[in-house]
């Protein structure tokens, strides 16, 4: 059975604030698969770690789905790895989860999960081995405030 290891983190800056996620793929050969950076919008660290592991599944559906990533088929495993500890505590069911929108986020990852047959895990890592992922949450991030920025010259 083939793994597949993903690397996801969320971001605010200014807790609200404008967020992003970062996603890195990885086969189990350790080769790159995509990598992914998006802008979120407005939300806490904690929306934006649960929207990368979102975005990340979602892809990962997508190639079970496609015909040009037949090599895996149904035939693998993901892993999962998150430098929040609280998130993947949450999405192991170790700690309860009392903020509403986050327990949404929890059941949009478990409904995932079952899509994926299952086959999911969720790994604490420090943060200083999720750095691509962390770059990539900056990017999207710095990526919308040039964006604002060149939106509101006066020119």
């Amino acid at each position: 059975m083939a793994v597949i290891k993903i690397y996801t983190d969320g971001g605010a800056r200014r807790n609200p604030g404008p967020a992003g996620a970062g996603v890195v793929i990885l086969d189990q050969k350790n080769q790159l698969i995509k990598k992914i950076h998006k802008f979120l919008g407005e939300l806490t660290n904690n929306q934006a770690e649960y929207h990368a592991v979102i975005i990340a599944l979602d892809e990962i559906l997508k190639m079970s789905q496609n015909s040009n990533t037949a090599e895996y088929g149904n035939n693998f495993s993901i892993e999962c790895f998150l430098d929040s500890e609280l998130i993947v505590e949450q999405l192991n069911q170790r700690y309860k989860i009392k903020n509403e929108g986050l327990k949404l986020l929890f059941w949009q990852v478990r409904e995932q999960v079952i899509k994926l047959g299952g086959k999911v895990t969720f790994s604490y890592i420090p943060r200083e081995q999720n750095r691509q992922a962390d770059k990539l949450v900056n990017q999207a991030i710095d990526k919308r405030d040039k964006q604002e920025n060149r939106d509101n010259r006066d020119d």
